[in-house]
């Protein structure tokens, strides 16, 4: 695994802002934010207090031009040092995002916007964030006029001002308009069905990033420009564009257009047809990377007055127009860093992570002052840090605190191994970098590797890159790595090589990569009669043989599961190899993704492990709203070790995709009442996932 930070110069926002700064060091500016199910947990009177529910992704700030220092302005990052309110009705939103002092916004229901096309006029130093996925905006939408600056509008669904008129001429009613505005973020929002424009970024609007939204049903999805004048600097990213006709964006006159990692689709046989997908207009500059484009006509176009850069696409069923051209546009990483992910994991990473997220939990304060802020401690591998050694802040924790401690490890490749002990609880192992691929953490012990000193072997659990067996750990936006290599080492008996390993209660695992090949996560408890939950959500997890495995009772939430290939280039495996005591719950596999470049009807979606021969134990594994590749195999359970998958507990429900299939003797199905009682409230129980 290499590091794969961007060295080139380019312009910093302030420290202060940076993203990945501890919660309660913002107090002041702390979100009140839904939990992960969906509720409220206040009533339906707006407050304007630090008092509430931060959420778990308070404090990030822009990235891409967005986070550039221009304009007087450094970064953006919204209201944050502002006071936070809750609305749910449209008096209150108008009236905070209007007002002149910064504030947080929390739009914790439906809104509907009278008269029917109302864009509210925003002013700067506003965050406008939707509370889980209950914060609707309908009819209507926000203008940001000229010189407002340092707006983020987050986790917001704005749909259903059309009036049914396809090409509408007469209603200008947009979700997000701006005339003459900078530094603006527009993130992961799910926007639809409008009159006019999804997103318009008009009149030397600049400074503008809009990363991880959906964009669908619609007719003019997202215009930029409307002037003559070569000035816009913005970044396009992360956005999943479907059943949309036209501005796929369409990009007029941009100094700087940076699109990359987007998915355009366009579905056969719908009402709608993508006229084109990325256009390039008059003067722009543009630099288009590793974006998915699936069943576009013209998927690119570009003016013979446009420079346009394209490198490492994806093009499936496109027909028409597809140019670059034009001149050398420019170099992004001059401006910002940035990562990029493979063109073909864009599909499946946007089903899965676009749009608005639902709060992975909340950590409730009384008061701004009240809260007590985390010890932070710093890793760097360039010395800048406290440590170069991961180990070595978890060291330096006392035994038995008390509260919350987060190492920050800056951007760099780790090589060493990790072990939490059961004596350090409240433990935060948080990358500071851009990407979950910027820190890394890797080693390359498998169970048959031999001991330093000639005392045996690692055994699988003892393979582990990282161990973890302290209650309540968090790790996120990082990579946690196995990188043994089976095929040099034929030789040993044992080549099961665990990345992670967790042995412990209220274990959050938020946003982070884990991979390795066979037995990648061993998710464990600390004794058979403990209990032991863990809560994986928008995370990648890779492997080919049993490589999610163990006795916790474990959620993975709105994740990619991703499945390789064998050392010796073969293809067939298993996900799943759960090892559930009786009584309790195993794993759950919940709105995720399946996929990986490995033949059709390959990979088992598990099996059940009675470790050690244990008879009493009672496997379970449930996949549910879940998309599977075509290498699910139509009888995706098998027996393990000479004990019967249909005497444990294996099901599915509601999946899709084309390794799903009808119910069967041998591909069990939830009906709809027992699929109630199988959900993430009923895996967690009392414990609702908090990021610190």
């Amino acid at each position: 695994m290499s590091d794969n930070r961007n060295k080139a110069r380019h312009r910093r926002r302030s420290p202060a802002l940076v993203a990945g700064v501890p919660l309660a060091l913002i107090a002041a500016g702390a979100l009140a934010y839904g939990t992960v199910f969906g509720l409220f947990g206040e009533d339906a009177q707006p407050h304007a207090s630090a008092a509430g529910a931060v959420p778990a992704w308070a404090t990030e700030a822009a990235d891409g031009f967005a986070s550039v220092d221009a304009l007087g302005q450094k970064g953006t990052y919204g209201g944050r040092g502002g006071r936070t309110v809750t609305v749910r009705t449209l008096a209150d939103l108008e009236k905070y995002a209007t007002a002149a002092e910064p504030y947080v916004i929390v739009v914790a229901g439906t809104i509907r916007m009278d008269p029917v096309g109302k864009e509210i006029k925003v002013a700067s130093d506003k965050t406008i964030v939707g509370s889980g996925t209950s914060g609707h905006i309908v009819g209507g939408g926000f203008f940001l006029g000229p010189g407002v600056h340092n707006v983020i509008l987050r986790n917001l669904t704005i749909r259903d001002a059309y009036q049914g008129i396809w090409n509408d001429k007469d209603h200008d009613f947009d979700a997000v308009q701006m005339d003459g505005a900078h530094h603006v973020w527009i993130d992961h929002n799910d926007l639809r069905h409008m009159a006019d424009g999804l997103i318009d970024i008009r009149k030397d609007s600049t400074y503008v990033t809009v990363s991880w939204n959906k964009l669908s049903n619609n007719n003019k999805t997202f215009g930029i420009g409307w002037t003559g004048n070569v000035t816009n600097d913005l970044t396009v990213h992360h956005n999943w564009f479907r059943e949309t006709e036209q501005r796929n964006p369409s990009t007029d006159n941009a100094a700087h257009a940076h699109l990359y990692n987007n998915y355009l689709q366009d579905e056969p046989g719908t009402a709608i047809t993508a006229a084109y997908g990325n256009y390039a207009r008059g003067g722009t500059r543009m630099v288009l990377e590793n974006s998915y484009f699936d069943g576009l006509r013209n998927p690119v176009t570009r003016d013979a007055t446009a420079a346009l850069v394209q490198r490492g696409n994806v093009f499936s069923r496109t027909s028409g127009r597809n140019e670059s051209g034009g001149g050398p546009a420019f170099d992004p990483k001059a401006y910002y860093r940035y990562t990029l992910d493979r063109a073909a994991d864009v599909p499946a990473l946007l089903r899965a992570g676009a749009g608005p997220r639902p709060s992975i939990g909340t950590t409730t304060t009384t008061t701004a002052s009240a809260a007590a802020a985390p010890a932070v401690i710093t890793v760097a591998k360039d010395g800048s840090g406290r440590y170069t050694s991961i180990q070595k802040a978890v060291d330096a924790v006392p035994a038995g605190n008390a509260s919350r401690v987060v190492i920050k490890v800056k951007p760099g490749t780790y090589r060493e191994t990790v072990k939490v002990p059961s004596t350090k609880p409240h433990i935060t192992l948080q990358g500071s970098g851009p990407s979950r691929k910027d820190t890394v953490i890797v080693y390359g012990n498998a169970a048959g590797t031999p001991r330093p000193g000639g005392s045996g072997t690692y055994g699988t659990g003892g393979s582990a890159t990282v161990a973890v067996e302290a209650d309540d750990f968090q790790a996120r936006n990082l990579t946690i790595a196995n990188d043994f290599d089976e095929a040099r080492n034929q030789h040993l008996n044992g080549h099961q090589a665990v990345a992670l390993r967790t042995a412990a209660d209220k274990v959050l695992l938020d946003g982070i990569i884990v991979d390795g090949d066979q037995d990648t996560l061993l998710l464990d408890t600390a004794a058979k009669d403990r209990q032991g939950r863990v809560y994986v959500t928008r995370s990648y997890i890779t492997g080919n043989v049993d490589f999610v495995f163990g006795r916790a009772t474990a959620v993975i939430d709105r994740s990619v599961l991703t499945l390789k290939k064998r050392w010796d280039g073969t293809a067939a495996g298993w996900i799943t190899a759960p090892s559930t005591p009786a009584g309790r719950k195993g794993f759950l596999i919940n709105r995720s993704v399946v996929n990986g470049d490995v033949p059709a009807k390959t990979f088992h979606l598990g099996r059940p492990w009675h470790a050690g021969g244990d008879a009493s134990l009672d496997p379970q594994a449930t996949v549910r709203d879940t998309t599977l590749s075509a290498a699910v195999r139509p009888a995706p359970w098998t027996d393990m070790g000479g004990f019967s998958w249909k005497a444990d507990r294996f099901a599915e429900y509601r999946n899709t995709g084309p390794g799903a299939g009808p119910a069967s003797a041998d591909r069990p199905h939830l009906s709809d009442a027992r699929a109630a009682a199988q959900e993430v409230a009923d895996w967690l129980g009392d414990w609702t996932p908090s990021a610190s």
